[in-house]
């Protein structure tokens, strides 16, 4: 086994100069009230990663060019579309006139393990809630169902950053197979 070098593992990679026409994973993210900016920097690295369609920053969500969202980023704020949008029903009310299905990540009483996704949920909005709070009812009142991550210990939930991550490519190896 022999470890890739940084030039190996970008020669197949896609290019800031040709993003814009790289096949994106049908799903748009809507971070809500995220109180930590690292939080934050960390989901567009993971975004960049899922190759997401476009990520919205709302509420009091920090946005680039925070010092700390651009520190964890490492430059994915140049290869992922996004946009500030203060009010999150606005750009949920969008995005369902538009056909896209609304997902939470929340735990809820008719949540679905994010496991039991199939390819049926997209073109997908997937919101994303603040770190204690989560996703307030107002937004949840919008959706068309909920994704959880399965607990198997004391705690009642991930960092926000780590369940994005966990749920993003959970939901691209969904689309990838087809199933």
């Amino acid at each position: 086994m022999k470890k890739l070098t940084h030039d190996e593992i970008s020669a197949d990679r896609a290019k800031l100069e040709s993003i814009a026409t790289v096949k994106k994973l049908p799903i748009v993210v809507l971070l809500n009230n995220i109180r930590s900016s690292y939080n934050v920097g960390s989901i567009f690295r993971t975004s960049d990663g899922a190759m997401i369609e476009k990520l919205y920053l709302c509420g009091y969500t920090s946005a680039p060019p925070r010092k700390e969202v651009m520190k964890t980023a490492l430059g994915s704020t140049e290869s992922v579309a996004w946009e500030y949008c203060e009010d999150a029903e606005t750009v949920i009310k969008k995005y369902k006139e538009l056909g896209y299905k609304i997902l939470a990540l929340e735990l809820t009483v008719d949540s679905k393990s994010h496991y039991a996704m199939t390819n049926d949920v997209f073109p997908a909005l997937l919101i994303v809630g603040n770190e204690i709070n989560g996703v307030n009812q107002e937004l949840l009142d919008l959706c068309d169902d909920a994704l959880e991550i399965p607990q198997y210990g004391i705690k009642q939930s991930l960092n926000v950053a780590v369940a994005y991550g966990i749920s993003v490519f959970e939901l691209r190896r969904v689309f990838d197979l087809g199933v």
